[in-house]
């Protein structure tokens, strides 16, 4: 899915309204695929991410929900993923002033990065 993230000819991640819309153009593109498929999953991701980081945090917060649902689900083994989809949650309900909702997710976040990687991981430091 890189060339969804990523110009071809520089490498340079792709941001604003362009990212926003190869977000949305890579969900189309998946969409018709099965719920299992990781290419369909990844591309909920993206569109979510691009929408919160061109500011639409109302549309993009059930589309992260989605994504988070859908990772729980089908990937569940993944933690790294959970986790990370999760803090994607997190950081969008910031973003609507949902605070304190982020803040227990962020702490939910906190506690299983320090069980897994434990205290002085950067994972953890940064979470």
């Amino acid at each position: 899915l890189r060339k969804w993230q990523r110009c071809f000819d520089c490498g340079q991640s792709f941001h604003g309204a362009v990212k926003l819309s190869l977000g949305w153009a890579c969900w189309k593109t998946y969409v018709g695929r099965l719920e299992t498929d990781a290419s369909r999953f990844m591309a909920l991701g993206m569109c979510g991410n691009a929408l919160g980081q061109s500011k639409r945090s109302e549309e993009a917060l059930p589309v992260l929900e989605a994504n988070f649902a859908l990772l729980r689900r089908h990937w569940s083994h993944n933690e790294e993923g959970v986790l990370i989809a999760q803090n994607n949650v997190a950081s969008c309900l910031g973003d609507l002033g949902r605070l304190d909702e982020a803040l227990v997710l962020q702490r939910v976040i906190y506690a299983r990065w320090v069980t897994m990687l434990g205290l002085s991981h950067e994972r953890t430091i940064l979470s």
